[in-house]
């Protein structure tokens, strides 16, 4: 039985070490089954004690708030208990101790509290790498946090800063729309290099760590793949009404966004296609296509192609995108914007607010 406990130590040690390597230090988007368990249980559990407060977006954003820090608090409880487990089998697999000793001297080697010890010289190595693994434990999550917070932040500027420009929540028609009144159409390209290159440090520090999907924005009317599927789609919008004023920095954006998408989705094990037909059907109707390029044209939008032209353009570029978009949006309970897909909570879809027209009347 001792060679057992041994060995059951050594297993439960390996399984947490590897945990703790592929979330906090392995540079490469890699599935934690560890953050991907506590995600599904905590937000069941958020949603759940939101449920007697009327279940609505707002009560539920004010829930899944906290989300992300109890994920980051039980990340390290739970390799914190893995290892107390891992030596506690260790020292009463190597020596004649009792489990109540053991699991005492593993605490206090492992959280470095010095009150229990043995003199024996095997069981003081085990102490040692106990001492060392529980300080080393906290050491790189707190090293951790501040490489969260950086791409939390550097995402956060971006999703504000589109407030002003496609609303809140965004939307990509409005995107188009309010460039058109306000003109300031030739600042869009500018606008799609800072969101392509957005788009590549989202795809990188959100497939490396996924726990960045649960931290919610400052404002409950700001995600960041609702503002992500607002420039997709505002984009694709532009090169299928307009292709020959269409900046290229468009086709660019698009490319950087569904390829994002679709690391974050690799690193979670979402299935999609990687090759879609242009024909392939979307959910977005031709309806709401429709009557969204009647609003961007009724801002002063001149249209290059006709509706129904261009619908099969704006088709062929959505398909790349849209149902991925969906299922992070409904993963990360993103506020129902329009054209973001359904949630798991009952919700409508929410228009974008546009700020009154405060300009002085003409005499």
């Amino acid at each position: 039985m001792t060679l057992i406990y041994t060995l059951a130590g050594l297993l439960v040690l390996l399984i947490t070490v590897a945990s703790i390597l592929r979330t906090l230090v392995v540079p490469r988007g890699l599935y934690s089954a560890l953050v991907y368990r506590l995600w599904a249980v905590l937000r069941g559990a958020l949603r759940w004690l939101a449920a007697p407060f009327g279940g609505g977006y707002q009560v539920h954003d004010r829930a899944q708030t906290w989300l992300a820090p109890l994920i980051l608090v039980g990340m390290l409880s739970t390799w914190l208990i893995g290892m107390l487990c891992a030596y506690t089998l260790l020292l009463h697999g190597t020596s004649a101790l009792p489990w109540g000793t053991s699991f005492r001297e593993a605490g206090s080697s492992l959280f470095t509290l010095g009150f229990a010890s043995s003199d024996r010289l095997r069981l003081s190595a085990l102490d040692f790498v106990a001492a060392a693994s529980g300080p080393l434990t906290i050491a790189l999550l707190i090293g951790y946090l501040p490489t969260l917070y950086g791409s939390y932040n550097r995402r956060e500027v971006e999703v504000t800063l589109l407030e002003s420009r496609a609303g809140e929540p965004a939307w990509g028609p409005e995107l188009l729309a309010r460039q058109s009144l306000v003109d300031t159409e030739t600042a869009l390209p500018q606008l799609y290099r800072d969101w392509e290159r957005l788009a590549a440090d989202i795809g990188e520090g959100h497939s490396n760590y996924p726990v960045l999907l649960s931290f919610r924005s400052p404002q409950p009317n700001r995600n960041w793949v609702v503002a992500l599927i607002a420039v997709l789609d505002a984009a694709a919008i532009q090169l299928a009404i307009c292709p020959r004023s269409a900046p290229p920095e468009a086709r660019l954006v698009l490319r950087a966004g569904f390829t994002a998408m679709r690391d974050i989705a690799r690193t979670l094990r979402i299935d999609f296609d990687a090759d879609p037909e242009p024909e392939a059907p979307i959910r977005l109707s031709y309806e709401e296509f429709d009557a969204a390029v009647a609003m961007i044209v009724a801002s002063g939008v001149m249209k290059e192609r006709e509706v129904v032209d261009a619908w099969p353009h704006f088709r062929g570029w959505r398909v790349n995108y849209e149902s991925l978009a969906y299922e992070l949006a409904r993963r990360c309970d993103a506020v129902p914007a329009l054209w973001s897909g359904p949630r798991d909570f009952p919700s409508s879809p929410i228009p974008p607010r546009r700020p009154a027209d405060r300009r002085p009347k003409s005499d």
